[in-house]
């Protein structure tokens, strides 16, 4: 893991990378084209957008890109199984592997469909909290194994979810077409209330998840170090704002970190100030979906049945009849743990639940400087030492709901996140074996959906836009406390913001009420 000398790439090399990076091009590096020039270049004509960026790409493919690549190497053929199940599931093809006479129970109280983050908290907290009684089970679905969707394809990080500031953005846009009623200084009060439900649920989520793991022993390589995240001189004023807005309401998770404190804390070398997410985590993100269902299994109030694709659920009357390929099964409850997935059982959300593509590569070697225990982002990738190893990562590009899941990596996109590993820790040679990609979901405003989908008995927690482990673990606890009647628990997910009906039907939607202080202003 030595640093190498800085070198510059031969003529030959760079005629070699371009024309592999160029004839290599697929489907999804051009989806990827379109979401960064959407992104990078706002506010500039379509004909300077696409000029800028066949520059910005020419550029890419044949000088920053060879330049890294020079002392990067590749397996032949890389890997497509993410890090963290390369050393197996031990959950694969649970219950049918230990017991391939196992059949479908006819009846259930709760089927949840979704076996990841989502799926193993409602698990967890079903096998602590629901009575012993026959009749009370939860029976767990999922297409897969346990942890082989989003939750086993991740950066690998516990985060306090997105900091007051983003979320205030991405909602006051969303309220702009949903509420036009409302004047421009009501909708942005209106965000900023969504904004500080959203950071206070995230961070009881996070304690909850660091108070599990100790009282449990779960072996899940958890540590809380932080999330540092590199901001550019164009980004210093927003920066800068976003910590403003995180002392005035509270939601102090969020500060700013001078350049020194980030070599300090990630190794990372930055001229600017970046972002500093105090209380994030670094964890296993597999380990941690197999310890939750380990504890919920052990109790016999729930079942996990991988490989079992649920295709329709059918109300009738006050219970549910859920189909799936290996029979059927009646519940009174049904919770979707299906995240990205959630568009192809429930059409009702296209458009809504939008399937977003991030991408993850990993290998051995990497800059001796990069620092383990922490997350660490640049303007435009990830990077994450775990041991001997090296991940990196990027992308949020929107997909086809028929492609929730399909494992479809970029090699442009792979190379270029190489190419700012070098630009933030210096050259260093990195041997890259796995090489995978992964769908999370969107909502059009951003913000997460927990609660009932059919004003029924039919919950769904999902749209957590790629941070997963700020909602799922919380989100579980309270739907299984509004199933079991646990009203003395605490619930964090009030109606007004989180429900679905935000997006299905925002005319009929119960908005929050404006906070008093600001109406009478």
């Amino acid at each position: 893991m030595t640093h190498s000398t800085p070198q510059s790439a031969s003529l030959l090399f760079r005629i070699r990378v371009f024309c592999g990076l160029l004839f290599g091009l697929r489907k999804h590096d051009f989806r990827a084209a379109s979401t960064w020039i959407n992104t990078m270049y706002r506010g500039v004509s379509p004909l300077g957008r696409f000029t800028r960026f066949v520059r910005w790409s020419m550029w890419q493919m044949w000088c920053e890109i060879p330049d890294a690549l020079c002392t990067m190497t590749f397996v032949a053929p890389v890997s497509r199984t993410p890090f963290w199940l390369a050393q197996g599931n031990p959950l694969e093809n649970h219950p049918w592997r230990e017991h391939p006479e196992a059949r479908l129970p006819a009846r259930s109280h709760v089927v949840v469909i979704g076996a990841g983050f989502t799926g193993g908290s409602l698990a967890y907290h079903w096998g602590k909290h629901a009575p012993a009684d026959p009749s009370r089970t939860m029976v767990v679905l999922d297409m897969g194994d346990a942890a082989s969707g989003s939750s086993g394809r991740n950066e690998g990080l516990v985060v306090m979810g997105r900091y007051c500031h983003m979320v205030a953005a991405t909602v006051r846009t969303h309220l702009a077409d949903v509420r036009a009623d409302l004047t421009g200084d009501e909708r942005e009060q209106l965000a900023k209330q969504f904004a500080v439900a959203y950071c206070r649920a995230a961070y009881r989520n996070g304690d909850l998840v660091e108070q599990t793991i100790r009282d449990e022993g779960f072996d899940c390589d958890y540590a809380r170090q932080g999330w540092v995240q590199a901001r550019d001189a164009e980004e210093q004023r927003s920066l800068a704002e976003s910590v403003r807005l995180a002392q005035e309401t509270g939601t102090i998770d969020w500060t700013s970190i001078t350049p020194e404190e980030v070599r300090r804390r990630t190794g990372m070398q930055v001229t600017h100030n970046a972002g500093f997410s105090i209380a994030a985590a670094s964890f296993h993100p597999a380990k941690w979906v197999f310890c939750l269902f380990g504890s919920a299994l052990r109790s016999c109030r729930v079942e996990l049945f991988s490989r079992t694709k649920v295709t329709r659920v059918e109300r009738l009357g006050d219970t549910y009849r859920v189909h799936t390929s290996r029979g059927m099964i009646e519940t009174e409850y049904v919770v979707n743990a299906t995240e990205s997935y959630t568009p192809l059982l429930h059409p009702q959300f296209h458009d809504r639940i939008l399937p977003t593509q991030t991408q993850a590569a990993s290998g051995f070697g990497g800059p001796d400087d990069i620092k383990p225990h922490v997350g660490i982002s640049g303007t435009r990738a990830f990077f994450a030492r775990h041991g001997d190893s090296i991940l990196f990562g990027s992308d949020a590009t929107r997909v086809p709901d028929g492609e929730a899941g399909v494992n479809q990596p970029s090699r442009f996109i792979t190379a270029f996140v190489l190419g700012e590993l070098r630009r933030y820790f210096g050259p260093s040679r990195v041997r890259v074996t796995n090489e995978w990609s992964g769908t999370v979901s969107y909502t059009p405003d951003e913000f997460p959906i927990v609660g009932v989908m059919d004003g029924h008995r039919q919950y769904i927690i999902a749209g957590m836009a790629g941070s997963g482990t700020a909602v799922s673990f919380n989100g579980g606890r309270c739907i299984v406390n509004r199933i079991l009647e646990r009203t003395a628990e605490a619930d964090d997910y009030p109606a007004e913001y989180f429900s679905p009906t935000r997006l299905l039907n925002p005319r009929d939607h119960s908005w929050p009420e404006l906070d008093s202080q600001e109406k009478r202003q």
